[in-house]
């Protein structure tokens, strides 16, 4: 008769073993969406994108070369892009900073650009996102530091927050451009 009682009361210990390693592991900084890429340290994917803006420059991978470079993938349509974007203007005196529009239609994007401000050197349109794929995005916004031989050596998987730029991109940045 003591078994059907004991059996809910063994599986909430479990389960209450679970979440406290989980929320140890978080406490160490192990936080379930640092989401880790296989492209670190690889040569970023080979592309080339038209300008999102008519008229303007497009991008291609052979761009990255003698160049640290932030690529930053955005759309209009993402809230968290919204809350990222004044952050970004700062950085675009300490490294060359792209903006790819994934997936937004040119003139939705060249609004968006329009009322925020536009923080980029190059802004180029990833219609179909097969750029994206190519980068692994989970989403947007994400961001990928290229160093001078077009490697990627560094991948941000959500919106940058101001601590992140401070301690982790800006002294990747002034480290890769020695």
């Amino acid at each position: 008769m003591r078994w059907p009682v004991l059996i809910p009361l063994a599986l909430f210990v479990v389960l209450l073993g679970f979440f406290g390693v989980r929320l140890v592991k978080m406490n160490q900084g192990d936080m379930p969406d640092d989401i880790k890429t296989v492209l670190i340290d690889k040569p970023a994917p080979q592309f080339s994108l038209p300008p999102l803006i008519e008229g303007g420059q497009g991008f291609s991978s052979a761009d990255f070369k003698g160049k640290v470079t932030l690529v930053n993938f955005f759309a209009s349509w993402c809230v968290p892009c919204r809350g990222e974007h004044p952050l970004l203007a700062p950085l675009a005196d300490k490294v060359q900073l792209v903006g790819i529009a994934y997936k937004n239609k040119p003139e939705d994007a060249t609004a968006w650009l329009a009322g925020l401000g536009n923080p980029y050197q190059v802004v180029a349109a990833d219609l179909d996102g097969r750029v994206a794929i190519d980068f692994g995005l989970y989403g947007v916004p994400e961001s990928y530091l290229i160093d001078r031989e077009g490697r990627i050596r560094y991948a941000w998987k959500k919106p940058f927050s101001p601590d992140e730029i401070q301690h982790k991109l800006l002294p990747l940045i002034a480290e890769l451009s020695k």
